[in-house]
């Protein structure tokens, strides 16, 4: 999924890498996000800065229904508006006080976020488990030519020797950076999820050297 189309989902995690009451940095393309967690395991998606003092909002916290920047605790909504101020404890926030939110969607396993305003849904990755994701220092370019396979139009991609039931799912970051998301047949048994793991390092090592030598001069 390349970084400059817009109104995409973009799989930014897995859901198991997101637990209840934690956030975490993502990203959409070259943005930064913040990704997160509530209490009752609602995943949702804000702006990295908050509108205070431009702190990023991955390094905060999560209690109950609310992200909390650590520097001075203001605490935002999922749908982005300002709950409240600790220094100013009696005062209701006024609306204008706000962090930008992308639309978020969770199934088969992974967080979708969207970038832009996407028409539909995801796509479904049913028969699918996800195993594990991995930055890669290459593009996704170079990552198709490491797999002798090129991605379709889902940025799915299945590589050339792999094992029946493996499948990539792609994700560009910009700056020469792609989330590679490894997914298995969901009925896969230990060792071929340990197989797995080892061919994707093997093929994230084999694309960014790949990456090394298409930028020397």
């Amino acid at each position: 999924m390349p970084s400059d189309t817009t109104d995409r989902w973009m799989p930014v995690a897995l859901s198991a890498d997101l637990p209840a009451r934690t956030v975490m940095p993502a990203r959409i393309g070259a943005e930064t996000i913040a990704l997160w967690r509530s209490a009752s395991g609602q995943a949702a998606a804000s702006a990295d800065r908050c509108p205070h003092r431009g702190m990023r909002l991955s390094h905060g916290f999560v209690r109950g229904e609310a992200l909390s920047c650590i520097y001075h605790g203001w605490r935002y909504a999922k749908a982005g508006n300002c709950l409240g101020i600790p220094a100013h404890p009696g005062l209701t926030p006024p609306e204008t006080i706000r962090v930008a939110t992308f639309p978020v969607v969770e199934q088969d396993g992974f967080v979708w976020v969207g970038k832009g305003a996407p028409e539909s849904q995801p796509p479904r990755l049913e028969g699918f488990s996800p195993l594990r994701s991995l930055t890669v220092s290459a593009t996704i370019a170079a990552i198709e030519a490491a797999a002798g396979a090129s991605t379709d139009a889902d940025g799915l991609l299945k590589p050339a020797g792999a094992a029946d039931g493996l499948c990539l799912l792609l994700s560009d970051q910009a700056d020469g950076q792609t989330l590679m998301h490894v997914l298995l047949d969901r009925r896969a048994k230990s060792r071929e999820r340990i197989a797995a793991s080892r061919f994707a390092e093997t093929l994230r090592r084999r694309a960014e050297a790949l990456a090394v030598e298409g930028a020397r001069p």
